[in-house]
């Protein structure tokens, strides 16, 4: 049996670069594995989800809703991954920020990246970070 959660995953983008983060050891999951700004939706019947995706963005990089502007919300995507018996529900986004030099990122990260959406199959990331940011990219990704 499949555990199921609920989360939602994040993507900065400034000057057609998205950002993604190296997950710390500290992290559950998939410690040093490359991902966007992603986090649980604890009660997924009573949050708005979008206020989920804001706090995640303030908590992991500083940035305050003032700070990003929402370009688009994707339709959700499930990933099984069989590994960890977990089915993950994920609710993608994608924002524009308007100043890079903001970021301060949290303990959850050890680096950051800025790369253009089609270069992210050159990490190594989380299970199917290429078809989450599909969900939100206006670019052909491969």
């Amino acid at each position: 049996m499949l555990e199921t959660n609920e989360v939602v995953t994040c993507f900065l983008e400034s000057d057609g670069k998205i950002l993604i983060l190296k997950r710390s050891n500290r992290v559950g999951t998939y410690q040093k594995k490359w991902a966007g700004i992603s986090g649980y939706i604890d009660n997924p019947a009573k949050c708005r989800v979008t206020d989920q995706a804001y706090k995640e963005i303030q908590e992991e990089t500083g940035l305050t809703k003032y700070d990003i502007e929402l370009v688009k919300k994707g339709a959700t995507l499930e990933v099984i991954d069989s590994e960890i018996k977990r089915k993950w529900i994920v609710h993608p986004y994608l924002f524009h920020i308007k100043n890079k030099k903001e970021i301060s990122i949290n303990w959850e990260h050890l680096e950051i990246k800025w790369i253009y959406p089609e270069e992210v199959s050159l990490y190594p990331t989380v299970p199917k970070l290429k078809e989450v940011l599909r969900k939100v990219s206006n670019k052909i990704i491969p």
